[in-house]
């Protein structure tokens, strides 16, 4: 894919009653040029009506990084005014990772998969910044897991690790939820484990990956960390996964196609238990911060 500057995301009207979830706002389809701030695609690219996933799978990438680079001034806000969403909430494939990291597989008494250990979450999982995380029920010890994530591009299909990055549309913070002692009674559980609402949030934006390796000086750089109450619980960078985020994707693309706007959380630097009443949030070098609080199952 050709150099791009856009960061993907969506920005809330912020027209939700007191004390509802952000969820029931309208989130609008937006960008963020580091230069010159927030815009609205719709603003950019008159008559669209999509959200940013309607912009990956159209093809619209280059169309919107020339729109936004001539836009008048008056297009373009504060991202520090604006309250952002989940950059979409209908991704048509979501894989997750498991014991991706030396460090984290050690501490669960596991031994690091031969080939990468991964899940499938459904799109009802997908929460937003600042969306409440919600307990479920069923679980008494649920944990949250800070993950990089890659989010696909374009078109792949058995294509090969040192070509992979260039499939993507760029990188983006997750925040992936497990009801732990689920999958402990039986690993065939994972699929359940995984799968409530509220268990995969990601946002605020989706940064393309040049500007992530020129913040770390590298993808491998890049560290991610598990933050519960303000507290680091657990970090690490991305050297330290055994299977690389390039490798992930080559290994997906040869069990299925992978199309624009698959995402793929590469695993965690460590899980950490969390509580009704907890913040957890994702921080990734050159990505900012995503943060969710936890509540009681609703």
């Amino acid at each position: 894919m050709t150099s791009r500057v856009l960061h993907l995301c969506a920005i809330r009207d912020g027209s939700t009653p007191d004390g509802a979830n952000p969820r029931q706002a309208r989130e609008e389809a937006a960008v963020v040029h580091p230069q010159r701030g927030a815009a609205l695609v719709r603003d950019l690219l008159p008559g669209f009506t999509g959200d940013i996933l309607d912009v990956l799978t159209g093809d619209l990438l280059g169309e919107l990084e020339t729109a936004a680079a001539h836009a008048d001034d008056a297009v373009f806000r504060d991202p520090e005014h604006v309250t952002f969403g989940a950059p979409y909430r209908h991704p048509r494939m979501l894989w997750g990772i498991g014991l991706n990291y030396v460090e984290h597989a050690s501490d669960l008494t596991e031994a690091v998969p031969d080939e990468p250990a991964s899940f499938i979450k459904g799109d009802h999982t997908v929460i937003g910044p600042d969306e409440n995380i919600p307990i479920p029920e069923q679980s008494q010890r649920t944990t949250t897991e800070a993950e990089i994530a890659v989010v696909i591009g374009r078109y792949c299909r058995n294509v090969e690790p040192e070509d992979a990055l260039s499939y993507l549309a760029g990188v983006v913070p997750v925040l992936d939820q497990t009801a732990e002692d689920i999958l402990q009674r039986n690993p065939r559980f994972l699929t359940r484990s995984k799968n409530f609402p509220g268990f995969f949030s990601f946002g605020p934006r989706i940064v393309p990956l040049a500007e992530v390796e020129g913040t770390a000086g590298s993808l491998a750089e890049v560290t991610v960390s598990t933050v519960v109450n303000g507290e680091v619980r657990r970090s690490n960078t991305v050297s330290h996964m055994r299977y690389d985020p390039a490798y992930l994707i080559s290994f997906h693309s040869k069990v299925m196609p992978l199309f624009p706007g698959d995402i793929i959380s590469t695993g965690t630097p460590g899980a950490v238990h969390i509580e009704p009443g907890d913040v957890a949030e994702c921080r990734v070098t050159g990505l900012g911060t995503l943060s969710n609080p936890v509540t009681a199952s609703n």
